[in-house]
C-alpha cells in the first residue's frame, strides 16, 4: 500500500464510489487500492489463471458441503470491514455461520466471518502473510485464517487460540487431507488443486 492521497476519504464517500465502481478496491486509512486494472497499487492487474482455479474448486467444495447446515461460504465479492481497523477488503473466500452482520442496510459489507481463506499469488503473498493478516486477526468473531498456495499444493491454517495467539497447522502433497478446525469440512488437497499445473511438473 503505498499511494499517496490528495485527499483522504471517509467511509461514507469510498462505500458511495465503490458501490457505483467498474472495478473493487480496498480501503485503508482514507485510501482506495483498487484491485483490478493495470497499476494498481497491490500489483494485482487481474488473477492468474491457476489462482481462479484453486478459487473456484475450494469455493464448489466448500458450497457442497455446507449446504443444508448453519454455515455458508461466500467468494470475493463479499466485502468484509475489519472494524477494528477500518479495513475494506474482500477475501478470496470466507465462511460464516448463522445470521450475518452487516455494517448497513445495503448487505453488502459483513462483518462477522469466521474463516477467512486467501489463496496466494507472487504478487499478495508478503501483504496477505503481514499487514493483512495482522489486520484480519482483529475480527472478533474470525477464529480461522486459511492461506492456500498457487504455485505448490501447500494449505496452511492458522487457528485462533484461547491466550488470542495463532495455532499453525500445514498441510502439503497432493495426496493429503485439508481439515478445517472451526467447521467440520476436510477437502482432499488432491481436490482444492484439481487441474492446477505446478511448475516442473506436467499437471496438477
Amino acid at each position: 500500500m503505498s499511494a499517496v492521497p490528495k485527499k483522504k476519504l471517509t467511509e461514507a464517500e469510498y462505500l458511495a464510489i465503490e458501490r457505483a465502481a467498474e472495478f473493487k478496491s480496498e480501503f485503508f486509512d482514507g485510501v482506495m487500492y483498487p484491485l483490478q486494472g493495470p497499476g494498481g497499487p497491490l500489483g494485482m492487474a487481474g488473477a492468474k489463471f491457476d489462482h481462479n482455479l484453486i478459487k473456484e474448486n475450494l469455493s464448489a467444495e466448500l458450497a457442497t458441503r455446507l449446504r443444508g447446515g448453519p454455515c455458508r461460504s461466500l467468494s470475493s465479492d463479499m466485502r468484509v470491514r475489519v472494524s477494528a481497523t477500518g479495513l475494506h477488503t474482500y477475501p478470496d473466500l470466507l465462511v460464516f455461520c448463522g445470521e450475518p452482520e452487516f455494517a448497513d442496510d445495503k448487505r453488502d459489507t459483513l462483518l462477522n466471518p469466521i474463516i477467512i481463506i486467501e489463496v496466494l499469488s507472487a504478487s499478495t503473498e508478503k501483504y496477505d502473510r503481514g499487514a493483512k493478516f495482522r489486520k484480519y486477526q482483529k475480527i472478533p468473531s474470525l477464529k480461522e485464517i486459511v492461506l492456500v498456495a498457487q504455485d505448490e499444493p501447500l494449505a496452511e491454517r492458522f487457528v485462533r487460540q484461547a491466550d488470542e495467539s495463532w495455532a499453525l497447522v500445514a498441510t502439503t502433497g497432493l495426496d493429503g487431507t485439508f481439515a478445517f478446525h472451526s467447521i467440520p469440512v476436510a477437502l482432499p488437497m488432491a481436490a482444492i488443486y484439481d487441474g492446477v499445473t505446478f511448475p516442473g511438473r506436467a499437471n496438477g
